[in-house]
């Protein structure tokens, strides 16, 4: 710093030829203003006037005029005021002392305004300093970005040094004719390079370096650290904004997989999803066949670009060079960064101009049963870590599949069970009316023939064979109903109209019934509505302690609508008992709802829904 200031003071002082010139000016205009005050004041005090040039030459042009105009001030005061007048006061003269003294104090004098003067330019020094590096750091630790503040900052550093030309460089830039280097380091570390003209002096070189230099690297440095901390804060940022936002899509997601949506709604979901997430422009769902062909089961294309979808239901072979083949071929993630083979699928996506893509499989119980595929068509490759982020979603597919699985074999079990019990019934049915009841019949009219036969004076045994052939009759009647209730021959010869009119006649409790149907259902929806309407009045005579039972059946446009309400007590529990199970059961095969309200005191109505009934 000391050395700084040095080289500034020498630079910025004045000639010493000038100086000295100025000097002599003082003296004499002080010569000739001592002569009207020698009337005033003592010959020995007037040699005060002659300082007052000396301290002005010295602030002003600095040690060495000043100390010149001392010395030709003391010759002015020893000749002009001091005894003898007009001559040397060390020739022959008793006041010779004063010479000296006075020379003294004029140098000493020169000396403290010389200091005076390096303290004053030193402060100024330090405070153009001040300034400049207080501008650099406006410029440079509030610019977004570092780079595109150098060249205003170089300008402020050239303009407030006086430079021709300033340049700051976050690189290391090598010196040559026309300009100089001065390189900026943090610690060891290069952080970049002070260009300056190359005839700068010396001085103004070690200037720049002992002032300028070690602020401009200490905000070089703090700039660029600001930068990277912004720059990781706005990644922060924009990473929590993308974890948010995906997150939100599984939600979305898992919500339809939760709800139980059809596979086609919740693959045209994922895929816009998926989409949306990637920002890519298409997405494309395959399910793997055992033919090495792979079907589209979803695809989602940007609106703007309706070409690119590939056809729903579409098959394709799975060929190598795809990403659906890497998949295929080793079950795990797989990427094409380029499109260079040959085939169809390569062929459509170069058609349309899709450069890479990212396939991710679907493991339905450690099974692959297809991939998700993201395409592009920028030229850089899909980022990495879209592998993992799609994986998210596959697995919420892969449960969704499994789960539409588990529900379809669940309900075609339960089906084969309800068809089993209802041809079990059948058969029972066959066998009971073609069987036993046959051979109780056979048995009855041969008793009655024994009857008939016997000698009329055996009246004991002829009053025996009646009343065994009348008990014979009573179980032929119990075993036709037993058979009529497993599956009565009204239902299948009359249909569902005659059979509910027959379980109304034979209910316990009046029935209200309401038949009105455009076309007949099918056999297993006849069925079950017959069967729910016996189980209904079955638990309305056994529990309600009813009135009155409303059965209201309706078929219109292929869907049949049951509706049985009574007036009894309520309170009836869905959860307990296994004939409202059972019916539920029927009614869940099908395809169909059941909704059972029952509160207490205000009866019981069960209102059964069955689509499709014609099937």
């Amino acid at each position: 710093m000391r050395a700084g200031v040095r080289s500034l003071r020498r630079q910025t002082s004045s000639p010493m030829a000038l100086g000295v010139l100025a000097g002599i000016a003082c003296v004499f205009m002080e010569t000739l203003l001592l002569y009207p005050l020698r009337q005033l004041a003592p010959e020995s005090s007037l040699g005060v006037v002659y300082l007052l040039g000396v301290l002005v030459v010295s602030t002003v042009w600095g040690l060495g005029p000043g100390v010149a105009t001392a010395v030709i001030s003391t010759f002015a005061y020893d000749y002009f005021h001091l005894p003898p007048f007009n001559g040397w006061t060390l020739i022959g003269s008793a006041e010779w002392v004063t010479v000296p003294v006075f020379l003294t104090v004029a140098l000493l004098a020169s000396f403290v305004a010389e200091l005076a003067r390096s303290q004053a330019i030193e402060a100024a020094e330090h405070r153009r300093t001040a300034d400049l590096a207080a501008e650099l750091a406006h410029l440079l630790l509030r610019a977004e970005n570092l780079r595109s503040a150098l060249p205003t900052a170089s300008r402020c550093l050239a303009q407030a040094l006086k430079l021709p030309y300033a340049a700051i460089k976050l690189e290391v830039v090598a010196a040559d004719e026309r300009r100089s280097a001065y390189p900026l380091r943090d610690g060891a570390t290069p952080i970049g390079t002070l260009l300056l003209p190359a005839d700068l002096p010396e001085p103004a070189l070690r200037r720049l370096r002992d002032q300028v230099g070690p602020s401009l690297e200490a905000l070089l440095s703090a700039a660029r650290d600001r930068e990277a901390i912004g720059n990781a804060l706005e990644r922060s940022r924009d990473e929590l904004g993308r974890v948010a936002e995906e997150q939100a899509a599984l939600r979305r997601v898992a919500t339809l997989v939760a709800q139980g949506v059809s596979q086609p709604e919740l693959f045209n979901a994922v895929a816009s999803e998926m989409a949306r997430i990637l920002e890519t422009r298409h997405i494309v769902m395959v399910r793997y066949e055992s033919d090495g062909r792979m079907t589209v089961v979803a695809n989602w294309a940007d609106p703007q670009d309706p070409e690119r979808l590939l056809p729903l239901g579409s098959r394709w072979l799975i060929e190598e060079g795809s990403a659906a083949a890497l998949v295929w071929r080793t079950g795990k993630p797989g990427r094409i960064d380029k499109f260079d083979a040959t085939g169809e699928i390569a062929a459509w996506a170069r058609e349309r101009g899709i450069n890479s893509s990212v396939g991710c499989p679907i493991l339905v119980e450690r099974r692959l049963w297809g991939a998700l595929i993201a395409l592009s068509t920028v030229a850089e490759p899909l980022p990495e870590g879209t592998e993992e982020r799609m994986l998210h979603f596959t697995e919420l597919v892969a449960t969704a599949i499994a789960n539409a699985e588990s529900r379809a074999e669940l309900t075609a079990s339960r089906a084969r069970l309800v068809a089993a019990a209802d041809e079990t019934r059948r058969r029972i049915e066959r066998d009971l009316h073609d069987g036993a009841q046959q051979r109780l019949v056979t048995l009855g009219l041969e008793l009655r023939a024994a009857e008939v036969t016997a000698p009329p004076e055996l009246k004991e045994l002829r009053a025996h064979l009646s009343h065994t052939v009348q008990g014979l009759g009573a179980v032929i009647e119990d075993l036709q109903e037993i058979s009529r209730g497993l599956h009565p021959p009204v239902l299948s010869k009359g249909g569902l109209g005659p059979a509910l009119k027959m379980l109304a006649r034979r209910s316990a409790i009046p029935v209200e019934l309401t038949v009105c149907a455009d076309r007949r259902p099918g056999e297993r929806v006849e069925a079950a509505a017959y069967y729910i309407v016996s189980e209904a009045l079955a638990n309305v005579a056994k529990h309600a302690h009813a009135s009155v039972v409303h059965v209201d059946l309706r078929v219109e446009n292929a869907i049949l609508r049951l509706s049985i309400r009574d007036d009894g007590g309520g309170g009836a529990d869905p959860g307990h008992g296994s004939g409202l199970i059972g019916l539920r059961d029927r009614v869940d095969v099908l395809g169909g709802s059941i909704e059972i309200a029952s509160p207490v005191g205000e009866g019981t109505s069960l209102l059964v829904t069955i689509p499709n009934c014609d099937a």
